[in-house]
């Protein structure tokens, strides 16, 4: 799969993962990483972080060992800005504000569930854009507790858009939002204009040795198409 580098030195490389590209290798090596395809272009990498398989956007690895002891301190000490833009359904009230809950794994394993006697976690947002049945949110994580965005747009009631594990799994259809949509005769089945976890990770920022690091990976082109249909038939009421 197609992966962008966005930033490149000596000591740590800022890539924007593809949705559908598995950040490091699973238990069953049964398909290629992110981490599997950088180590055909670096000698080594190593690990401070991950991304959810379906969740595009940006990810840090770092190249020598000093580095990577470095980068996990800080992310572990939450001196890590990550900010992320997702597409969820309905509307956030209030727009803004701050999801403070306990997360653990569900007994029976498979996924995550807010619970008092989880681990502590936060996230803030803020929403972007709200369009008719959806909108376009901002979330930024200050712990890294696994599916965290996802869990929390949970316990809010709108689950982000097409989420398979804490939503319905249902994909944004144009037929949807269009008014007189009309399926081509040659498409056997229409095809979701987003069928896949709508949440990118656009924007990252940490403080290594003296220089301050920011970077930012544009919307993945799957999510600016989502954007601009529902811009174009959901009309905006923000």
């Amino acid at each position: 799969m197609q992966f962008e580098i966005i930033h490149e030195n000596e000591h740590f490389v800022v890539v924007n993962k593809p949705s559908g590209l598995l950040s490091v290798p699973d238990r069953t090596q049964s398909e290629s990483s992110l981490k599997d395809l950088l180590h055909q272009k670096y000698e080594t990498v190593y690990t401070v972080h991950r991304l959810d398989k379906a969740t595009s956007g940006l990810i840090v690895y770092a190249r020598d060992p000093e580095t990577h002891k470095t980068l996990s301190r800080l992310f572990e000490s939450r001196e890590v800005e990550k900010y992320y833009l997702g597409i969820i359904e309905g509307h956030l009230l209030p727009q803004e504000g701050i999801i403070e809950t306990g997360i653990m794994e569900h007994p029976a394993g498979g996924k995550m569930i807010n619970h008092a006697k989880g681990k502590p976690s936060k996230t803030s947002y803020r929403t972007e854009e709200i369009f008719k049945g959806y909108s376009l949110v901002r979330f930024r994580i200050h712990t890294g507790r696994t599916h965290q965005i996802r869990i929390h747009c949970q316990y809010l009631g709108h689950t982000i858009v097409a989420d398979p594990i804490y939503g319905g799994g249902k994909p944004l259809l144009l037929s949807s939002i269009k008014k007189k949509f009309n399926l081509s005769k040659k498409a056997p089945e229409e095809r979701p204009i987003m069928g896949r976890l709508a949440l990118h990770a656009y924007q990252i920022r940490f403080k290594l040795g003296e220089e301050d690091y920011s970077f930012e990976a544009s919307l993945s082109k799957d999510m600016q198409a989502t954007l601009t249909q529902l811009r174009k038939h959901a009309s905006q009421i923000i």
